[in-house]
């Protein structure tokens, strides 16, 4: 059987980066180049949204339900490496890049179920897709499966993207903390240069799932555009304070939580106990609350004297939600990461490409004090043109 030889790894080359999160909305993808002094560049930026009954499927395969889960779930990664695969293509036909150029493509998958240290207490992370058949239609090696060594090493596999942050928003003067808003929000606490403290970094609640979900319910649009929707409600104090009081959201990094935890049935028995439900529009204004509280809560307790916000991730693009954290953080300035040169849409995308040059390079991918993990990690499976 003939040995497939990698070349040797180029710091300076250029890798493709693709993110789907739980928001389902679809991939987003970068190519990236970093420069001889390890400056992170994007060439070309390209996303696609997912077909609606994609979508469902993959709303159907978070939860446990149905038949055939495993047939399902297999298809369900062909698709997803197929709407990759077309990603890959535009970012090639936009920057005139030919795939032979690309070292590898960091390609996350999209997280069906996010149970670290359950059942037997190692727990597993799965994320779908088909690196193999991405890296056939491609032509381009392909590191996908990012989280599962550190899950297997004790951790949450679970932020991944603060080591990135640290690498591209950290600065010598001041510490920054980085919110990433995408179905599930987290936040990485990133001291100032030198500073004897270590990177922080945890999932700190809902993002955009719980608002998207009931948007899609009640208007039939796929999210709330700038908020408006819930701009015009009236947040209801006494379920905010009951969503508030998720105990999850007590909870000591390292954690990690997604759409396990954060999904429609969890709403509907807040809203139950609640007592009566309020219209459809101060739910969402209350639930649009509950993602600010819940972030700048974190931001708090962790990190009160952080003074400097910066947010990516589709919340960014939230006018409402990126108004109430500033009403929160009154000492903190809040902004887009586009401010630092790095739009809210390309951070997490960059973040994998990041990943598998880290695994290609054959150097850690995780940091054990965020994840919990026993010790560094290379992270990713490798699966050669």
């Amino acid at each position: 059987m003939p040995t497939a030889h990698l070349p040797a790894p180029d710091r300076t080359a250029l890798y493709i980066g693709l993110m789907s999160g739980t928001s389902l909305d679809g991939v987003d993808g970068v190519l990236v180049q970093w420069d001889a002094q390890q400056q992170l560049h994007v060439l070309a930026y390209a996303a696609q949204g997912f077909a609606s009954d994609l979508r469902q499927e993959l709303l159907a395969l978070n939860t446990p339900q149905g038949c055939n889960e495993l047939h399902r779930a297999a298809l369900a990664g062909n698709a997803i490496s197929r709407a990759y695969a077309d990603v890959v293509q535009q970012l090639l036909d936009q920057s005139r890049t030919p795939a032979s150029h690309v070292s590898a493509i960091g390609a996350h998958g999209q997280t069906v179920r996010h149970q670290p240290q359950q059942h037997d207490g190692t727990g597993y992370t799965l994320q779908l897709q088909n690196p193999a058949l991405l890296a056939e239609r491609t032509g381009i090696t392909v590191v996908a499966d990012m989280r599962s060594r550190d899950v297997a090493a004790g951790g949450q596999g679970a932020p991944l993207v603060p080591a990135f942050h640290q690498g591209v928003f950290s600065r010598t003067d001041r510490s920054t903390a980085v919110l990433n808003i995408g179905g599930i929000a987290n936040i990485s606490l990133l001291p100032a240069s030198g500073a004897p403290m270590p990177v922080m970094g945890f999932d700190c609640g809902p993002g955009n799932a719980l608002m998207d979900w009931w948007c899609l319910q009640h208007t039939g649009a796929a999210y709330d555009n700038q908020g408006q929707w819930a701009a015009a409600g009236t947040v209801q104090p006494a379920l905010l304070q009951l969503l508030l009081s998720e105990p999850f959201l007590q909870l000591s990094p390292p954690k990690s939580t997604g759409r396990d935890l954060f999904n429609p049935s969890w709403l509907h028995t807040q809203l139950q106990a609640f007592g009566h439900t309020p219209s459809p529009q101060d739910v969402q204004a209350t639930l649009t609350a509950f993602t600010a509280h819940s972030c700048a809560q974190a931001l708090m307790r962790h990190a009160p004297n952080s003074d400097s916000l910066l947010v990516c991730g589709g919340g960014a693009l939230n006018t409402e939600l990126m108004r109430q954290l500033q009403a929160l953080l009154p000492h903190a300035h809040v902004q887009s990461t586009a401010a630092r040169g790095l739009p809210p849409l390309q951070v997490e995308a960059a973040a994998f490409a990041w990943l598998a040059r880290q695994c290609m390079l054959g150097l850690p991918g995780n940091l054990p004090a965020v994840t919990g993990a026993h010790g560094p990690r290379i992270l990713g499976a490798i699966y050669p043109a």
